[in-house]
């Protein structure tokens, strides 16, 4: 019981804050409207957090309920190779028409900064593990090939969308990333998919 407490007084605060971040900005939030917001105290909150600036880590956490939300709704007899195609879209089109750059570039930002664990490197979140799913089942259904490591193909997907969203955002997102990515990420992959 008190581990899914520990995850509901968590999970209030993360909501609370992305609720303010998208409302009023990341500069203009404080862990007091935060606090006030999620009904938390302010001892819970630093029981979690440091403080304001380690929420943005969470940023992974709202990009990994997206991923999770979508697989419900995915064609499960669609090629696999097109079923990773259609979350980088749908994650992108999320990212550049629900989250501010300023966000995502700070999440970008601190990541590369941080010592320790990373958020975004972070193997077991949902993200990962859903990407191995799909990749396993690719090379099960012979879509896939099967002499690249799931783990590999993975790693590359994951590095291509890095790339993509970091670009995006030293570039001031002054292009559309779903359009680009569109173009770009089967490019980059191609070279996975069997017959090619």
């Amino acid at each position: 019981m008190a581990k899914k407490s520990t995850r509901n007084t968590r999970g209030k605060i993360i909501d609370a804050a992305w609720k303010l971040f998208y409302r009023q900005g990341y500069d203009d939030t404080t862990v007091e409207e935060i606090i006030e917001e999620s009904g938390t105290s302010r001892g819970s909150f630093y029981h979690y957090f440091q403080g304001k600036d380690d929420l943005l880590s969470t940023l992974a956490d709202v990009f990994d309920q997206k991923y999770q939300a979508l697989m419900a709704t995915i064609d499960p007899e669609m090629d696999r190779f097109d079923q990773l195609m259609y979350l980088n879209q749908e994650l992108f089109a999320m990212m550049e028409n629900s989250t501010p750059l300023d966000l995502v570039a700070r999440l970008y930002s601190s990541q590369l900064v941080t010592r320790g664990d990373k958020s975004l490197m972070d193997h077991n979140r949902i993200y990962y593990r859903l990407l191995r799913q799909i990749v396993l089942q690719g090379q099960e259904r012979g879509e896939l090939r099967g002499d690249v490591t799931v783990n590999e193909m993975v790693r590359a997907y994951a590095l291509c969308e890095r790339a993509l969203i970091y670009d995006w955002c030293l570039s001031g997102g002054d292009y559309s990333l779903t359009q680009y990515s569109r173009t770009m990420m089967p490019m980059f992959l191609q070279g996975f998919r069997t017959g090619t």
